[in-house]
């Protein structure tokens, strides 16, 4: 794909960078004839046992026992990775590569409290206290523990003691209503729930004592009910505590580590499970040699415990590096923030949403002077102005990568890369391991075309598969149900011939106006380019062909014809006359899953006749009063 290079890879990059150390090593180490990303790429999706292994052996995993290879049987699903293997993900996280005891790897920020640093000695000792205190209270292998708690240490703490025991961990951010939380975790009956007592959002004090007590209540399972002293000042987390040593189970590659959840927007949050082998090999691959991470780096990503951002962010330790932590919100008192506490906490990787990067542009943020050596974002498509923006406020060091992914693999199918230059508007490569294509309907490969965001070779971090599924089947019609033997995710996606990638939208929410495949994310590029438009969302009413938009007004500004005439003709110029919409209609907010992802097929359930309280699940919603405007317009 041809465009402007916003960012190029600096000559040394192959003996810098840990991408680059890892080609050669695998040139020299498996005699394998790589020399550039996309050989490396070719190599990594054809030989799965050989690239699979090199990651194993390269990161020198810390195994209880050696697997008897490295995959068994290949079919998807139910690829069989490392068997033979034991381990403990909490065991390669706590080893803290190239960290000495005094050095900090947590250093976290939070609105409710002051900021709080834990050194590699003291982050270890926390686990060996917890997990301790855990198995006081009779939590055994196998065991569910759950947080109803934000992106603070404590959470952390308590994932790396869940795992090191070989119970299972999940957690919902504080934000999350009861219905949703009870949903979520009714499913997986957990024996131990640990909660905040509250926090504070801005300058906004949010007691969640009330919500704890019916979540508990609902929950017939539970044997305990830990309160974390966050926002007041009782609670028994401090007490969680014993004097055994710190000692982790060592247990099969598949052994369950924690359990995300779908977004539950129509339904039921699907309970997806995660495993200890699956989730370190990916998150090492990731971290160190796309994002580049390790010893000397700061590394935030701006996330909640209720998107898989937050189990991503929280494994870099066991690359070596150190994570920032903030609990929050990122808008207060002003949309810089963030950046401000980057420049102050020495981020080295400032890792965001594409909403986030897109409003902070239209704010007219001027991010102070960093060290930020790369910029991630991810959650939605990044459109050419978002790349443009951070060059123009960052200048020309820092790395920009788009990324996709899902909470259904817990991370980026597609990225970046120091090998690789930063074109605007592109995601520069499919990830190392991940062979994604793109079909047509039919099941047939695409290049330059925009088609279905396929994975045709197991990945370890795909799921385990769903909680309670004992034949599978809602995991096979979740992801192999059309394709058979291949992974459909649900993106639209256009692969250049050079690797390069863009992401068009969900496939569920296509816009398929006469006969022609129109993603919303270029849209969305367009529309809230204009400075009267806050938000938007687009609907295709297929029966009617009627395409419908539906904009949130920035403060000052209303929709009369004139403004209506410029969106026709800014989306017909930009884009094409098949893009002009039909209608155009006010609304007060756009809603959101409470990972802040817009809502289109609910929508358009809503506007085709179905009752609102079965086209969206209220709970799994941020603002689930955005609904009326809609059903109103139904």
């Amino acid at each position: 794909m041809t465009g402007t290079v916003l960012w190029t890879p600096p000559a040394d990059v192959i003996e810098t960078s840990r991408m680059g150390r890892f080609l050669t090593w695998v040139r020299e180490e498996r005699g394998v004839d790589v020399h550039d990303y996309a050989g490396l790429w070719e190599w990594s999706v054809t030989d799965l046992a050989g690239f699979w292994g090199a990651v194993w052996d390269h990161f020198a995993v810390v195994a209880h026992e050696q697997p008897a290879k490295v995959l068994g049987d290949v079919a998807m699903p139910g690829a069989q990775w490392f068997p033979g293997a034991t381990l403990n993900y909490a065991e390669n996280v706590l080893r803290m590569p190239g960290l000495a005891d005094d050095d900090p790897v947590v250093v976290a920020h939070s609105q409710t409290r002051a900021p709080i640093t834990l050194t590699a000695r003291e982050l270890r000792e926390e686990v060996r206290r917890v997990a301790a205190g855990l198995r006081g209270l009779g939590v055994v292998a196998g065991d569910r523990v759950v947080a109803y708690a934000p992106n603070i240490p404590e959470t952390f703490v308590l994932l790396l003691a869940t795992a090191s025991i070989g119970a299972i961990f999940s957690s919902c951010a504080p934000e999350f209503g009861t219905r949703s939380v009870i949903d979520r975790w009714s499913q997986i009956e957990p024996a131990i729930l640990v909660a905040v007592d509250g926090y504070r959002y801005g300058d906004k004090e949010i007691d969640r004592r009330a919500e704890v007590a019916a979540i508990a209540a609902a929950l017939p399972s539970l044997r305990h009910t830990i309160t974390i002293p966050y926002l007041y000042d009782e609670g028994g987390w401090p007490d969680l505590s014993g004097d055994g040593e710190l000692t982790f189970a060592g247990l099969p590659f598949d052994h369950p580590l924690y359990v995300l959840y779908s977004s539950g927007t129509t339904g039921l949050p699907k309970p997806i499970v995660h495993g200890h082998g699956g989730i370190l090999l990916e998150h090492l691959k990731m971290l160190a040699l796309h994002h580049d991470l390790g010893p000397g780096d700061r590394f935030l990503w701006f996330t909640t415990t209720g998107w898989m951002m937050w189990n991503f962010l929280v494994s870099a330790p066991a690359v070596g590096a150190t994570i920032v932590l903030f609990d929050g919100n990122p808008g207060h008192p002003d949309l810089g923030a963030l950046w401000r506490l980057a420049a102050d906490a020495g981020v080295t990787y400032f890792g965001t949403s594409a909403p986030f990067i897109l409003a902070c542009r239209k704010a007219g943020v001027q991010p102070p002077p960093t060290v930020i050596r790369g910029v991630g974002s991810t959650g939605a498509p990044l459109p050419p102005e978002g790349f443009r923006w951070i060059y123009e406020v960052l200048g020309d060091r820092p790395q920009l990568q788009s990324l996709s992914g899902g909470t259904d693999v817990c991370t980026g199918f597609v990225g970046g890369t120091l090998l690789l230059p930063v074109v605007e508007g592109v995601i520069s490569c499919r990830a190392l391991g991940a062979r994604v294509e793109a079909y047509d309907p039919a099941g047939r490969p695409l290049t330059g075309e925009l088609g279905e965001l396929v994975v045709t070779a197991p990945m370890p971090s795909m799921p385990v598969g769903f909680w309670n599924d004992p034949d599978g089947r809602r995991y096979f019609e979740a992801y192999f149900d059309v394709f058979p033997g291949v992974w459909r995710h649900g993106d639209w996606i256009t692969i250049g011939a050079d690797g390069t990638c863009v992401i068009t939208g969900r496939s569920d929410a296509t816009l398929n106006r006469g006969g022609v495949r129109l993603g919303t994310a270029e849209f969305y590029s367009v529309v809230e380019a204009l400075p009267e438009v806050a938000d938007s969302l687009v609907v295709h009413l297929d029966e009617r062909d009627d395409l419908l938009l539906f904009v949130v007004l920035a403060p000052g500004h209303v929709l009369d014809d004139a403004l209506r005439d410029r969106l026709r003709a800014e989306l017909r110029a930009a884009l094409s006359p098949r893009h002009v919409p039909d209608q155009i209609h006010l609304v007060r907010a756009v809603p959101r899953t409470l990972s802040g992802k817009k809502l289109e097929v609910p929508v358009k359930r809503i506007l085709t006749g179905t009752p609102v309280e079965l086209a969206a699940a209220k709970g799994a919603l941020a603002n689930p009063e955005s609904l009326a405007d809609f059903v109103r317009s139904a």
